[in-house]
């Protein structure tokens, strides 16, 4: 079963716009955990224009009371992301390679340059006991380094393939990311994937690229749930998920 790891970013965009809380992270949190989702994601940015540092131990306090769901924490290491690790060690980390200012995560690392510096930062992360993931661009190559300087998983970044959904190179690009996760998969890593999965293409995505163990929904999750409620839309999600052939 390829599990549902829910974005809660967009959430306390909203609520950042006002001081009076509303619409709550943590309400956010419980409901689509209570839907059946299988964990949260947050992302703190610098900036704060996402979740807040008040936010990550509230959140993980909610988690801790759905047994068997999942807390990732997710950005840029070099941008204080490890303080929030430290502070709650969530089950997993993802490390993103997004810049400060950046609208949305929108590249993968580059290990030829980065696997150095990264390597002692997934050792102190994954001494607190806490999993790591790697945000990477569908490329083969790079996943026996990923796995080489400690990573556990990788997280596709699927935003290309999301772009090409529907026309002429949508077939090409399910092939990169099919022969990514394979050759991650051999490599001794699980594979993740998300950024612009949606309800009109996940199902071919998991399709095309079998043994994804989670996939990582925000924006498009949110934006769903103003149609359809927040409750529902989890559950379309699930639903997608477990029709998508490949997904055992």
């Amino acid at each position: 079963m390829t599990n549902l790891s829910v974005n809660l970013n967009k959430i306390a965009l909203v609520r950042n716009t006002r001081t009076n809380g509303i619409p709550s992270v943590t309400r956010a949190a419980e409901i689509v955990l209570r839907a059946g989702a299988h964990g949260i994601t947050v992302h703190p940015r610098p900036d704060g224009r996402h979740v807040r540092p008040h936010d990550i131990d509230d959140l993980s306090a909610i988690v801790r009371t759905f047994p068997g769901t999942e807390f990732n924490i997710e950005g840029n290491p070099f941008h204080g992301l490890l303080q929030f690790v430290r502070q709650v060690s969530p089950h997993q980390c993802t490390l993103v390679p997004d810049e400060s200012g950046a609208f949305t995560s929108d590249k993968g690392w580059d290990l030829t340059v980065d696997a150095a510096r990264l390597a002692p930062i997934i050792a102190e992360v994954k001494s607190m006991g806490v999993r790591v993931s790697l945000f990477m661009d569908p490329n083969p190559e790079a996943m026996v380094i990923a796995q080489t300087i400690g990573a556990d998983r990788v997280e596709l970044y699927t935003e290309p393939f999301a772009r090409s959904f529907g026309g002429p190179n949508s077939e090409k690009e399910l092939a990169r990311y099919r022969k990514a996760a394979q050759a991650a998969m051999k490599a001794g890593l699980a594979v993740n994937a998300g950024h612009d999965l949606n309800l009109q293409n996940i199902r071919s995505f998991l399709a095309s690229v079998s043994g994804v163990s989670e996939v990582s929904i925000g924006h498009a999750l949110i934006a769903d749930a103003l149609e359809f409620g927040l409750t529902d839309t989890v559950r379309k999600y699930l639903d997608a998920i477990q029709q998508s052939p490949g997904v055992a």
